[in-house]
């Protein structure tokens, strides 16, 4: 086998686990509007399984970074394989458990499952992004290929947003069980996955040895750990937009089914920003990508929240009881809101891009560095959701706009690599 062909083997399996990182993940929001049925559940609390699966990130990121040192990337994603297949068993298992008779241990069940699957995303995330990056040959080109995983990542997260709507139907009656059929796909995709890649050449680049203490090496570079910053609120940005317009939309009475699709607009804009981005990234740089999008981001956001909530447009959805069309009238500002995902299916590639450069020797480290900070998603989601619990949802957005405010500083500024560099 030529190095060429070695080379696209190894984008089309890292490409592959970048898709399944979304459909798993992207569980833990319809899961909130399933567990606030379980009972009298706060907003705080409903957000349960993104604490578990994104907190897992702040005790993995480093470790993870350890483990491509030690046993490089194919070895390691197929030890994060084993690690999710065990957390979506778990978390199946707590579906099978009765609620009414011990709702505590139901919330622990799937707490820790969905901390395990974390633990696996974590992994996964360490070794795709530097990978594509690599595969790439970093710069403009590495952030291209990022964005094109990206697309993938995408296409998943509206494969389970319109699946769980399909599951869940009535949002008043169900029950963590109603995502069985979710939760073995996920199980599927895990296990061909892990076949797959036994099976793949990835000719591995050489590593470094990971090492704690270079740790301060790398946050000493500000441009660096500005980035590490943009990263943690930059997860507020893309869970929380879509996990509060479904909040939202159930409590205002939409069904279910028309809400899944609703939401799964939101990760088709990131579809169609990610195939753009993947477009034009070897072109433009991610400063002026981030900075773009990052400005689009809080003028989206601002008109969802002081948008007319008189003003409606009529929008498809799916009946799954009678396998019917139907159609909902939804608030126009819910549709800025959704839009948002154009914005955010460029940053995570756009900043690691820029936070990465010119750290040399460092570059695995800080991967895992970045891995870690995505537990900014568990933070993000708590201050949102008590700013929801204390105010309302739409108000919760101040938020979002905050750490939107934040990332253009980082594009503008923060990023700007200095001449140690």
């Amino acid at each position: 086998m030529s190095n060429q062909q070695k080379q696209w083997g190894a984008i089309v399996v890292m490409i592959a686990l970048f898709a399944m990182i979304a459909f798993v993940t992207n569980l833990c929001t319809p899961m909130a509007t399933i567990i606030k049925n379980q009972g009298e559940i706060s907003n705080v609390l409903a957000q349960i399984g993104n604490y578990g699966n994104f907190v897992a990130y702040l005790l993995m990121g480093i470790p993870a970074g350890m483990l491509i040192s030690k046993f490089g990337y194919k070895k390691t994603a197929l030890i994060g394989l084993v690690v999710g297949i065990i957390g979506i068993l778990i978390q199946w298992f707590s579906g099978q458990l009765d609620a009414k008779e011990n709702l505590g241990l139901v919330f622990g069940v799937y707490l820790a499952g969905a901390f395990i699957a974390g633990l696996c995303m974590c992994i996964l995330n360490c070794v795709v992004n530097p990978m594509l990056n690599i595969l790439g040959g970093g710069g403009n080109k590495g952030n291209q290929l990022i964005q094109l995983g990206g697309v993938f990542n995408s296409t998943a997260a509206v494969a389970c947003y319109i699946l769980m709507g399909a599951l869940i139907a009535d949002a008043t009656k169900a029950k963590i069980d109603d995502a069985t059929p979710a939760l073995m796909i996920a199980l599927a995709i895990f296990v061909v996955a892990f076949v797959v890649i036994c099976f793949t050449k990835i000719e591995e680049p050489e590593q470094a040895p990971v090492q704690v203490e270079l740790i301060k090496e790398a946050m000493s570079y500000r441009h660096f750990a500005l980035g590490a910053l943009a990263i943690f609120l930059y997860m507020g940005i893309e869970v929380g937009v879509p996990n509060f317009v479904n909040l939202y939309l159930i409590e205002t009475g939409i069904p279910a089914g028309t809400v899944g699709m609703l939401v799964a607009v939101y990760w088709f804009m990131m579809l169609i920003g990610r195939l753009v981005g993947a477009s034009i990234g070897g072109k433009v740089s991610s400063r002026v990508m981030i900075t773009t999008v990052s400005i689009t981001t809080l003028v989206l956001v601002l008109f969802g929240m002081f948008a007319p909530t008189n003003i409606t447009v009529n929008f498809p959805g799916v009946d799954w009881g009678k396998l019917e069309l139907i159609w909902q009238e939804v608030p126009l500002g819910i549709f800025a809101f959704l839009l948002v995902g154009l914005c955010t299916s460029v940053m995570w590639g756009g900043i690691f891009n820029m936070a990465v450069e010119g750290l040399g020797k460092y570059t695995a480290i800080a991967s895992g560095i970045f891995m870690t900070m995505v537990f900014g998603c568990a933070v993000m989601m708590f201050i949102q959701a008590s700013v929801a619990d204390a105010t309302d949802y739409i108000t919760s957005f101040w938020v979002v706009v905050f750490c939107a405010a934040y990332i253009l500083f980082y594009a503008l500024i923060g990023s700007r690599v200095n001449k140690r560099a």
